[in-house]
C-alpha cells in the first residue's frame, strides 16, 4: 500500500505552496511564450506585447476542435495494437497491459491530415488559433485533473501513487493521487504521456511550416531543420513507446495536474516555440552551418537512443547478448545496476543526449534572440531536477549499492562538469 506522505516523508516541488505557484506559473509562462513569439521584439524577459482578453482566449469552436483532436487520438489508441506489453509489477503483484500502437497512431494521423489538406483543410491557418487552443487545453487539464482527483478518492489504497497522498488537497491535486487511473482498459496517464501532445506538437510545427510557405513562397531551411529534428524525436518516442513503461512518470508519479497539463498543453504549445519564432522572425541559414547543426543533432540522438536502448534491453532481459557483457553492481532488491556501457560514462547519459538535441533545435533560430533557447534552458532545469528526484528514489531503493554506483560513476549528466 502507498503510505501517506504526511507521515514524515519530504514533499517535492516546494510542497503545497510550490504546487499552487506552479499551477499558476506554468500556464502563465506558456501564454507569455505564445504572445512574445509573434511580437516584433520577441523578448523572453519582459512583459508580453499585450494581455489577451476573454474574447481572444475563449472560443467554443476551438474547444470543439480540441475535443475532436483528443477524440481522434483516443480512437486510434483503441485500435488493435501491433503488440500488447506488460508494465512493471505493482504493489499488489499484478501487471497492467498496454497497447503499443503509438507509432501506428502517428502514421494514421499523418494520412488523415494529408487527406484533409488535399480536400481543402486550411492547415496553414492553425498558427492563428494557438492562443484559444492553448486556453482550451489548459481548461481541459484543470477539469480533467479535478476528475482524476475525485476518482482517486474512491480508489483502493493499493492503486495510489507513492507521492501524491500527503493529505493536502492542493499538493495531491498537483502531483496526482492515483498511479494508473483507468476506465476498463483505457489508461489515462499512458494515453496522455505520448499521444495527443507529441503528435499535436509535430502537427503545429507542420502548420507553421505551411504558413511560412504561404507567406514567403517556400519554407526556410531553418524551418525544415526544426521540423525534421523534432519529427525524428517524436517518431522515435512513439516507435519505442514500450520503453515509457519503465519511466518515472509511469512507475512512480501519480496522474494529476503536473502530468495532465504538461502532456496536453505544455508540450504542444511550448515545444513548438522554435517553429513559432521562425515564422515571425525568419533567420538566414547557410548550408555549412546547417550541416554543423545536423551533426550536433545526430550526436545527441546517437547518445540518447543508444543509452535508452541499452537501458530498456537490460531491463527486459539482462541475458540479452547486446548487454550480457556489461558490468553490473548487484543490489539487495535482486536487480542489477549497469556500471559500464553508456551508463558507466555518466548516471543519466540519455539526459545528455536530450540536451544536445535541444541545443540543435535552437541553433537554426540564430543567436540574436534568447527566446528560441527557452526550451534548452527550461529542459536543462527540468532534467537536473528530475535527475535529483531519481537519485533520491534510487538511494531509497538500492541503498549501499547506489552509493557504490555513484562512486564508480561520479558525474550525473555532463562528464567532468556535472
Amino acid at each position: 500500500m502507498a503510505s501517506p506522505q504526511g507521515s514524515g516523508a519530504p514533499l517535492e516541488f516546494g510542497g503545497p505552496l510550490g504546487a499552487a505557484a506552479l499551477m499558476l506559473l506554468l500556464p502563465a509562462t506558456m501564454f507569455h511564450l505564445l504572445l512574445v513569439a509573434r511580437s516584433g521584439p520577441a523578448r523572453l524577459l519582459g512583459p508580453p506585447p499585450y494581455l489577451p482578453g476573454p474574447e481572444v482566449l475563449w472560443s467554443p469552436q476551438m474547444l470543439l476542435l480540441w475535443f475532436t483532436w483528443l477524440g481522434l487520438q483516443a480512437a486510434l489508441y483503441l485500435l488493435p495494437a501491433r503488440k500488447v506489453a506488460e508494465g512493471q509489477e505493482l504493489k499488489d503483484k499484478s501487471r497492467l497491459r498496454y497497447p503499443i500502437n503509438g507509432f501506428q497512431a502517428l502514421v494514421l494521423t499523418a494520412l488523415l491530415v494529408g487527406l484533409a489538406v488535399s480536400a481543402g483543410l486550411p492547415l496553414g491557418a492553425l498558427p492563428e488559433m494557438l492562443l484559444p487552443l492553448a486556453f482550451a487545453a489548459t481548461l481541459t487539464a484543470f477539469i480533467f485533473s479535478l476528475l482524476l482527483y475525485l476518482k482517486a478518492l474512491v480508489a483502493p489504497a493499493s492503486a495510489l501513487a507513492p507521492g501524491g497522498n500527503s493529505g493536502n488537497p492542493i499538493y495531491d491535486f498537483f502531483l496526482g493521487r492515483e498511479l494508473n487511473p483507468r476506465i476498463w482498459s483505457f489508461d489515462f496517464k499512458y494515453f496522455c504521456e505520448l499521444r495527443p501532445g507529441l503528435i499535436g506538437w509535430v502537427l503545429i510545427n507542420l502548420a507553421l511550416l505551411m504558413q511560412e510557405a504561404e507567406l514567403r513562397g517556400s519554407p526556410s531551411l531553418a524551418m525544415w531543420l526544426v521540423n525534421g529534428f523534432q519529427l525524428l524525436y517524436v517518431g522515435d518516442a512513439l516507435w519505442h513507446e514500450e520503453a515509457v513503461l519503465t519511466t518515472m512518470d509511469i512507475t512512480h508519479d501519480g496522474f494529476g495536474f503536473m502530468l495532465a497539463f504538461g502532456d496536453l498543453a505544455w508540450v504542444p504549445f511550448t515545444y513548438s516555440l522554435q517553429a513559432q519564432f521562425l515564422l515571425h522572425h525568419p533567420q538566414p541559414l547557410g548550408l555549412p552551418m546547417a550541416s554543423v547543426i545536423c551533426l550536433i543533432n545526430a550526436v545527441g540522438y546517437y547518445i540518447f537512443r543508444g543509452a535508452n536502448s541499452q537501458k530498456h534491453t537490460f531491463r527486459k532481459n539482462p541475458s540479452d547478448p547486446r548487454v550480457a557483457g556489461l558490468e553490473t553492481i548487484p543490489t539487495a532488491t535482486g536487480r542489477q545496476l549497469l556500471v559500464s556501457g553508456w551508463w558507466g560514462v555518466v548516471r543519466h547519459p540519455n539526459y545528455l543526449g536530450d540536451l544536445i538535441m535541444a541545443l540543435a533545435w535552437s541553433l537554426p533560430c540564430g543567436v540574436s534572440h534568447l527566446l528560441p533557447y527557452f526550451y534548452l534552458l527550461y529542459f536543462t532545469s527540468l532534467l537536473v531536477h528530475r535527475e535529483a528526484r531519481d537519485e533520491q528514489q534510487c538511494l531509497r531503493k538500492y541503498g549501499l549499492a547506489w552509493h557504490e554506483y555513484c562512486r564508480r560513476v561520479p558525474y550525473r549528466i555532463l562528464p567532468y562538469v556535472y
